[in-house]
């Protein structure tokens, strides 16, 4: 059984950054594409990142390009999203999850930007 735990999120001002963990286990971690999406209050699931397998490709939405990055560590089956220069906009449940529509994904964690 697939099981993501996301991990990080919290209060940080416009223009800070963060750093989101997601623990992942049940699966063969190091065979997986990885994505990471995010969910703002009375919006829909919008795809954000992924990285393959090997880390060897990688992209982003065109809102978070430039500011987010994406890693991961195979032998820890963890995957990241390193945030930087916060906009307000950006506040969300961010979550990981084995495919780009978000299915399965974890329980979340949560992103506020805000002064």
């Amino acid at each position: 059984e697939v099981h993501l735990v996301e991990s990080g999120g919290a209060l940080v001002q416009p223009g800070g950054s963060l750093r989101l963990s997601c623990a992942a286990s049940g699966f063969t971690f190091s065979a997986a594409y990885m994505s990471w999406l995010r969910q703002a209050p009375g919006k829909g699931l919008e795809w954000i990142s992924y990285i393959s397998p090997a880390g060897t490709t990688i992209d982003y939405a065109d809102s978070v390009k430039g500011r987010f990055t994406i890693s991961r560590d195979n032998a820890k089956t963890t995957v990241y999203l390193q945030m930087n220069n916060l906009r307000t906009e950006d506040s969300a449940m961010y979550y990981c999850s084995t495919s780009r529509s978000g299915v399965p994904r974890g329980q979340g964690t949560q992103v506020t930007v805000s002064s």
